[in-house]
């Protein structure tokens, strides 16, 4: 099935949940002429995108008190603007690491059009949304211990397991950014972040703007260790100028707006 089938198959099933409020897996299976792994990967996705909920069987509209308010959903355009610009730099049969987080996470249903992705992550999550993927990557987990704060795999195990590839590409976020030092976390373990940072040839970090200039106490990444930091529009001139001194290649992704209503 073609990249623009499947679109479309997902814009009909996303459509026929809110007209009746739930719908089954098997239902979708024939009226779609296509395989229940199929359905169930368009209905991650779709899940992944806010536009339904998946329970057993198959899939329901979003209850009235989970859709988003305006100031939710304008972070959330942010996160998609730096996911694009971000999934824009990875190209097919890449080696990449992508870490834990909501802004690395948004980055996933993007890349079911590229070929060959060896993909290592430490977060159960991202591991989840590569599985559901058109073309499924070739998918590394670091293994290691069960943080519960950052919902992820850190110490010394992930850490050698890290140094026994080599990667094109680490994509990972940050809690802050100090435009002094370099990327800021409230967490304490920052040693994983550092080897993810070692073993890649790019380092491209996506943070939203908001957190640029926010000080976190915990220095995750120095500015010598970052190449790439995606943000979106929202970020002031000055805080552009101080981020490329540092010599780090700054993108700035356009955050898209909803086209007015004609009356």
């Amino acid at each position: 099935m073609t990249k623009r089938n499947t679109q479309q198959r997902r814009h009909a099933i996303a459509v026929l949940v809110q007209e009746r409020g739930e719908v089954s897996v098997d239902e979708l299976t024939q009226r779609f002429s296509t395989s229940e792994v199929t359905i169930r990967k368009d209905l991650a996705l779709l899940e992944t995108g806010g536009l339904l909920l998946r329970r057993y069987g198959g899939a329901v509209s979003l209850p009235s008190e989970m859709v988003a308010e305006p100031d939710v959903e304008q972070v959330s355009k942010r996160k998609q603007a730096i996911a694009r610009a971000a999934a824009e730099r990875l190209r097919d049969h890449n080696r990449v690491i992508i870490d834990s987080g909501t802004t690395t996470s948004a980055m996933i249903p993007l890349l079911g059009n590229k070929r060959g992705l060896v993909v290592m992550t430490n977060s159960l999550n991202v591991a989840g949304a590569l599985r559901e993927l058109e073309n499924e990557p070739i998918l590394l987990m670091t293994g290691g211990t069960w943080d519960p704060h950052s919902e992820s795999f850190q110490g010394q195990v992930a850490e050698q397991v890290l140094r026994s590839y080599d990667f094109d590409q680490l994509f990972i976020g940050a809690d802050g950014i100090d435009l002094e030092r370099g990327t800021t976390t409230f967490n304490e373990l920052v040693g994983l972040s550092r080897v993810m940072a070692e073993v890649a040839r790019e380092v491209i970090v996506m943070v939203e703007s908001e957190k640029i200039g926010r000080r976190i106490p915990n220095l995750e990444l120095p500015w010598a260790s970052v190449h790439t930091l995606v943000t979106d529009d929202g970020l002031p001139q000055a805080a552009r100028d101080l981020i490329q001194a540092k010599g780090v290649t700054l993108i700035c992704a356009p955050t898209i707006q909803d086209s007015p209503r004609r009356k």
